[in-house]
């Protein structure tokens, strides 16, 4: 009974020379609840972005290319990779605690010391045989939450590498969009240049026709070749690029310029310029980046936990049953039968360096993860107000600018009326066609600029990405449903009381 109670006391005060090294439960960081957005001056009102969000401006050929991007695209092959390790990562986890049970199969060949504890002269034999055949089963008991902690820090960081990969698809998403309609921009102005082009050199043919005559000046004819020239340039520019648009569709998309599909000009699409209501609150669950920060948030948390944890002895049980025998034609009797079972306490008596050393590397990890968290708030509130303000500003550009199309739109009506009562010559109803293009010109520069300027918003909202509230990874890992990039990125919202 002393040695028991011997055993007793210092097995009570081990535990409490370890309960005593055990940090405090830290306090959960305090992060951004709502994205600086306040009193940026854009009408709200809006519209959030839909999961497809291109499928709004109604073109066939921006469907199929972005069907087409997200199904064989090679800039989202590493975000899928990245997922899924994550997922495997949870299987690990949970493989770490709970019950294991090893199977031992052994035969071996010894030999026996002619000098050791009991000679061989004495047991008839200096060889022999060792066959041994065991099961060992072993439960670890996570009274401290260690490995509970390490599942849902696995978890989330797979919920943050799917938001990752949200990420990622909408990067390409509306790069493919972008490129897409910035062609079609393209194809509006060659057409203007061209008609330009023309016009400049029936101006250019009648002055050197008057030229010739006596009436105009030679210089008015090199004037004409500027021109001219400068239209030319112009219109080589537009033809120009679009095999470079083009080549850049190719690569978002992983194929060969040749196998695009072919593309026809259409009209540039309207654009919305108002925000959504309560953006600045709702922008942190429509942000796939965000997201993703906020689960890395949480993922550290969780292993703040499991690194205290590591101050708690491990108890575990094991067992062990088996056959050994020294006859291996006795291997499978009965008498050859072994057991074993027995409780297992292991305290982290002198490990309390590292132990304390892993500890504040997860706190650093944490605060790191939070200030990544709060930056990445900030910047999307920044990229947001840039975008609609860009956007507004466009907006105003373009209502000017139309006012002057239509100004000199009337101006050419009025010269052509003057030219067909033979008031005014033909250079005077080129000069007005010209300054017609001209102006059409700006106003398809500022078309496109105002397209891309709302895609580039769409980005900043999300693009129709959302946190939920189903969750889409449990800490079952693996066996949760995989969906594809395309489709709306749905998980349950990171806990808040954590």
């Amino acid at each position: 009974m002393n040695r028991v109670a011997a055993r007793l006391a210092a097995l009570t005060a081990a535990l409490a020379l370890a309960s005593c090294s055990i940090p405090p439960k830290p306090d959960a960081p305090a992060l951004r609840n709502e994205a600086p957005l306040a009193g940026i001056g854009v009408a709200q009102g809006g519209q959030w972005p839909e999961a497809q969000w291109w499928k709004r401006y109604g073109d066939d050929q921006l469907d199929a290319l972005e069907r087409k991007a997200l199904d064989a695209a090679p800039t989202l092959d590493e975000a899928r990779k990245r997922f899924g390790t994550a997922l495997r990562s949870i299987d690990i986890a949970r493989a770490a605690g709970g019950a294991s049970v090893q199977a031992n199969a052994q035969v071996q060949r010894l030999r026996m010391s002619e000098n050791g504890l009991i000679p061989s002269q004495f047991l008839g034999f200096t060889w022999y045989n060792q066959g041994d055949l065991s099961l060992q089963f072993q439960y670890d008991f996570d009274f401290w939450g260690k490995t509970r902690a390490a599942v849902a820090a696995a978890v989330d960081e797979a919920r943050a590498a799917e938001a990752e990969r949200s990420a990622a698809a909408l990067m390409l998403t509306t790069a493919v969009a972008d490129t897409y309609f910035t062609w079609q921009a393209d194809q509006a102005r060659l057409a203007l240049a061209r008609e330009s082009v023309a016009a400049l050199e029936r101006s250019r043919l009648l002055t050197e026709k008057r030229a010739a005559r006596g009436i105009d000046t030679p210089d008015l004819v090199h004037q004409a070749d500027a021109r001219l020239a400068g239209a030319r340039e112009l219109e080589a520019a537009y033809a120009g690029s679009a095999p470079i648009r083009l080549a850049a569709l190719a690569a978002l998309l992983g194929v060969a310029p040749a196998e695009l599909p072919a593309l026809a000009a259409r009209p540039l699409p309207a654009v919305e310029t108002k925000l959504p209501d309560d953006v600045g609150l709702d922008l942190l669950a429509r942000r796939p980046d965000i997201a993703a920060n906020r689960w890395r948030v949480e993922a550290a948390m969780r292993r703040v936990e499991q690194a205290r944890a590591e101050f708690y002895p491990d108890i575990s049980l094991g067992a062990m049953v088996g056959l050994s025998s020294i006859d291996l034609d006795k291997l499978s009797n009965a008498s050859s039968r072994t057991f074993g079972v027995g409780p297992a306490l292991h305290l982290p008596l002198f490990a309390l360096s590292r132990l304390n050393a892993q500890y504040g590397a997860s706190q650093a990890q944490l605060k790191a993860a939070a200030a990544a968290y709060d930056g990445s708030v900030v910047d999307a509130a920044r990229d947001v107000a840039t975008q609609a303000l860009n956007l507004r500003q466009i907006g105003a550009r373009r209502l000017e600018r139309e006012r002057q199309v239509d100004a000199t739109l009337e101006l050419q009506r009025t010269v052509t009326a003057r030219a067909q009562r033979g008031l005014v010559d033909d250079r005077s109803l080129l000069t007005a066609q010209t300054d017609l293009l001209q102006q059409r010109d700006a106003a398809a520069t500022l078309a496109a600029d105002a397209i891309s300027a709302e895609i580039a918003l769409t980005k900043a909202l999300g693009g129709g990405y959302r946190v939920d509230a189903a969750t889409r990874i449990s800490a079952s890992g693996a066996d949760a449903p995989e969906a594809s990039p395309s489709a709306r990125a749905v998980h349950s919202a990171p806990d808040q009381s954590r």
